[in-house]
């Protein structure tokens, strides 16, 4: 009994280790077909296809697909004509009429009417809506609303709305907003550029914010930072940067209390005033840039571009542009005097406007009248005089 028993017990052995083998024979099998000699893939949509139930595990030198296509590998060329799928990497151009979906890398280019999505990529896609990476992109993005990449981006980003990259050693273009943690080039927006370290420049139709910048910032209104040499905007919050807020006066008795602001070398100007010499256009608004020159303990030369309103907010419009060259002497760490020449071009349709600038006065240079328009335009010499304090 008991050596039957004991036959009985080996006989299961055997027989768990039979299928066992069985198994393990399947398995290498599995594999064997996961990495299938490569060849053509035609069909209309998964698993109505030359490759049938069996296409997730194959690669492919070519696929075509009239509406969906769905494989391991892809080495060549594919197309769909709604969505391409490839489980692992693709080598080679993807074309798909609405996504494109690379489960590893995509090596290559990849054309999508609406989406590509993948982990990485070498190359190029192109996406009428948005390209969609988990990890890194070395090439370009081409996309009409969003760009993303979650790892390090070489290359160039283009979008139509915005393109957010984690690192990015290379430039971002894009209609709306750029956002970026550190850049090694430019980011340039319609409205709005993010980023933390920026080694390079940063161009905004509205506003910058970054926390270190080596290059210039350009805004159509405001930069923030930390660090910025060369802030060129309206107002520009530098933390290592100077703020100030200055009373002025002109050649045409304009009065200013005006607020500039900027980094070492770049800053902004914005102020409003009133005109002590009309009696209807008073109200004054003023806005511009500056650059430091020449700096040392207690002098810098100071040049500035401004552009100056004057409004009654009735009929008429009064236009002076202004280039002045303005001499700063600190009697304090926190006060500055200065004072010196501008060039000005008016140009202006109101009473007030042109007795402003007469042709007989000494400082008038030349005069125009445009013709069909009862604008006056007048080139002249003048001066700003003002008081700052700083901080």
């Amino acid at each position: 009994m008991k050596s039957l028993h004991l036959k009985d017990q080996f006989n299961q052995i055997k027989k768990a280790t039979c299928l066992g083998i069985t198994f393990l024979g399947l398995a290498f099998q599995a594999n064997a077909q996961e990495v299938k000699v490569t060849k053509a893939h035609f069909g209309l949509i998964y698993p109505l296809s030359t490759n049938g139930t069996h296409a997730p595990l194959d690669t492919n030198n070519l696929s075509i697909h009239l509406l969906a296509g769905v494989s391991s590998v892809e080495k060549g060329f594919s197309y769909a004509g709604l969505s391409n799928v490839v489980r692992n990497e693709s080598h080679g151009v993807q074309i798909a009429g609405f996504s494109n979906h690379i489960g590893k890398q995509a090596n290559g280019a990849l054309f999508a009417g609406f989406l590509n999505t993948y982990r990485s990529a070498k190359g190029s896609q192109f996406a009428g809506f948005a390209n969609l990476a988990q990890k890194d992109v070395e090439g370009a993005q081409f996309a009409g609303f969003l760009n993303t990449t979650g790892g390090e981006m070489k290359g160039v980003q283009f979008a139509g709305f915005a393109n957010v990259a984690r690192n990015i050693k290379g430039t971002q273009f894009a209609g709306f907003s750029n956002i970026a943690k550190d850049i090694s080039a430019s980011q340039f927006a319609g409205f709005m550029n993010v980023a933390k370290d920026v080694n390079g420049s940063q161009f905004a139709g509205f506003i910058n914010v970054a926390k270190k910048v080596k290059g210039a910032q350009v805004a159509g209104f405001i930069n923030i930072a930390e660090t910025s040499d060369s802030p060129i905007g309206i107002i520009n919050i530098i933390k290592n940067g100077e703020k100030s807020i200055a009373a002025t006066i002109d050649e045409s008795q304009t009065s200013m209390l005006t607020f500039r602001s900027g980094g070492k070398n770049m800053y902004g100007i914005i102020g409003v005033g009133y005109n002590f010499k009309n009696k209807d256009e008073v109200y004054a608004f003023e806005a511009g840039l500056g650059a430091h020159f020449f700096k040392s303990k207690y002098f810098r030369l100071n040049m500035e571009l401004t552009q100056t309103i004057l409004e009654s907010f009735e009929k008429g419009e009064y236009f002076k542009g202004t280039f002045r060259l303005l001499p700063a002497v600190k009697v304090a760490p926190w006060l500055e005097i200065f004072g010196g020449p501008s060039i000005n071009f008016v140009s202006t349709n109101t009473v007030e406007g042109k007795a402003l600038h007469p042709e007989s006065d000494d400082l008038v240079i030349r005069t125009w009248n445009r013709k069909h328009s009862d604008f006056k335009q007048s080139l002249h010499v003048g001066y700003q005089a003002g008081l700052q304090f700083v901080f």
